[in-house]
């Protein structure tokens, strides 16, 4: 056969095709973004979009099924508008998006655009020199003596005149209480003291018959909670829009959600506002957030001191609260978790200051091993901050052989991390106190690019240490006092993906003082 025949240049042309198919198919095989997990392969110009809105209703628990069934714990998710999103549970890549391409990772623009309104340019929605100035300037604070006992004193004066009156008082009427919404007032308290040194009240019932006697003072700050509460959570709705960006519409015609969240955000600012200003006429340097920011510069603008207050009145907020509030619904269920809790209280009440019940110092939370691993492992399982989301300034390769472009998101999924057997091992699903545990008795640190909790590299939560004085210190002095019964026990609750993990319908349980 002629080697110029149209023949056999049309079977060579075919030959040559052939093979660049079968070469990219296996190429495809190899790369772990084009193997889908079972029923998640995108569909022609809509991406996952189906499959989204028929888990919408359990966007954590599918995504986690995704990961684990996913080559290396790592999926590209496709979105409407050409909008591509790695998510990863694989610590591999999380260390190398948090710590060795930090600067290749920012926030990105869709993330601080979306949050813009309610947070500004605070430290949770900066990047840049902007983000360097504020975590500076935070961490110091932070590692401050003087801060960490106001820390302590607040939590103590929040928990014995406040949480523990209102447990007692549940228990001697019967009353059901909704513990996630009182975990949330109690954290709004406390983190509001810390940042501004002003105290809502929001869990004081005091407040509440104020209120109803016209007090305006009162009134208006319980309008703050609220609103704060409406502009945190309607902001995070953002992120859950099917189509992305379309929230933007809403707000240039000013209707539904994002009135709401213009008339909420309004509210918040006015009163940081008042604080902020009030605070700098002050002579007095107080021990909160936000005096020592006043007091390090008279260069900060009013409206950069809200955004750094609001970012950090926002984390506190919302985190332990979550955290506490799936913690014990874990317990209700858990006698022997309850139990080496008890004992553990009880040693240190007996070697430190025998019976009495007059709160914990920092010596004391110290020695709380065990419920540092009972809350630990709670948030393993539920953790209160389940995504974090970044976009990539140039192309990149995980380690795990997952390309990235440039522009792309990329997540990691704490939620799912914690799930992992390649993470955990094959009891990954199970609640187990102990392997936080050395054999010594102390807890074990783990690494933070596994256990995400408090994020991990130069992003790293400043506020863990207080996070974990606040969490020690409520779980140790309920329990002493309390036994709590959760209503359904056994039933999980159903999750709610926002500014953090919450429980949809709260948490139902009824209080009884403990007989000892």
């Amino acid at each position: 056969m002629d080697a110029s025949s149209p023949l056999s240049v049309l079977l060579l042309l075919s030959l040559v095709t052939i093979s660049c198919l079968l070469l990219f198919l296996q190429k495809r095989k190899k790369n772990p973004q084009s193997t889908y997990p079972p029923g998640f392969k995108p569909y022609p110009l809509v991406g996952y979009l189906p499959q989204y809105l028929a888990n919408r209703h359990r966007t954590a628990d599918w995504f986690s099924e995704m990961l684990a069934n996913a080559p290396n714990n790592t999926i590209v998710f496709y979105r409407l508008g050409g909008i591509r999103k790695v998510i990863t549970a694989n610590p591999a890549n999380v260390e190398h998006i948090l710590r060795a391409r930090f600067d290749n990772y920012p926030k990105g623009e869709m993330f601080l655009t979306t949050l813009h309104d309610f947070l500004g340019t605070g430290i949770f929605n900066a990047d840049g020199k902007t983000w360097q100035m504020q975590r500076k300037k935070a961490s110091y604070e932070f590692n401050t003596k003087s801060l960490r006992s106001f820390i302590e004193r607040c939590v103590h004066h929040e928990i014995e005149t406040r949480l523990l009156p209102l447990l007692q008082q549940a228990s001697a009427t019967g009353q059901v209480i909704d513990l996630q919404d009182v975990l949330e007032r109690f954290a709004f308290d406390n983190v509001c003291k810390v940042s501004f040194d002003f105290d809502p009240g929001c869990l004081d019932p005091e407040s509440e018959e104020e209120s109803a006697q016209d007090n305006k003072t009162s009134s208006f700050t319980t309008t703050f909670s609220e609103a704060f509460r409406s502009a945190s959570s309607l902001s995070a709705q953002r992120f859950r829009y099917a189509i992305p960006r379309s929230w933007k519409i809403k707000k240039l015609f000013d209707i539904g959600s994002e009135r709401r969240l213009r008339e909420s955000i309004s509210i918040v600012h006015e009163f940081a506002d008042q604080i902020i200003h009030s605070r700098k006429k002050e002579k007095q340097t107080k021990q909160d957030l936000l005096s020592q920011f006043v007091a390090s510069s008279d260069d900060y603008s009013e409206k950069f001191l809200r955004d750094i207050v609001i970012s950090f009145v926002l984390a506190g907020r919302e985190t332990t609260s979550s955290a506490l509030s799936w913690f014990f619904w874990i317990l209700s269920s858990r006698p022997d978790v309850e139990a080496k809790i008890l004992d553990e209280i009880r040693s240190i009440r007996a070697k430190n200051r025998g019976s009495g019940m007059n709160g914990y110092d920092f010596e004391d939370l110290k020695e709380m091993n065990y419920i540092h691993a009972a809350i630990s492992e709670s948030m393993r399982l539920y953790t209160p901050v389940p995504v974090f989301t970044s976009q990539a300034m140039e192309d990149d390769i995980l380690p795990d052989g997952t390309h990235v472009k440039k522009g792309w998101l990329v997540s990691y999924n704490s939620y799912a991390m914690g799930r992992m057997e390649a993470n955990w091992g094959k009891d990954c699903l199970e609640y187990r106190p102990e392997r936080w545990i050395d054999a010594d008795g102390t807890f074990r640190q783990e690494n933070s690019f596994k256990f995400t909790a408090f994020h991990a590299g130069p992003r790293m939560c400043l506020g863990k240490e207080m996070a974990y004085i606040q969490m020690k210190s409520i779980v140790a002095s309920v329990l002493e006092r309390f036994e709590l019964e959760v209503e359904g026990k056994g039933r999980c609750p159903e999750k709610v993906v926002a500014t953090t993990l919450r429980m949809k319908d709260g948490l139902s349980v009824r209080v009884r003082e403990r007989n000892y």
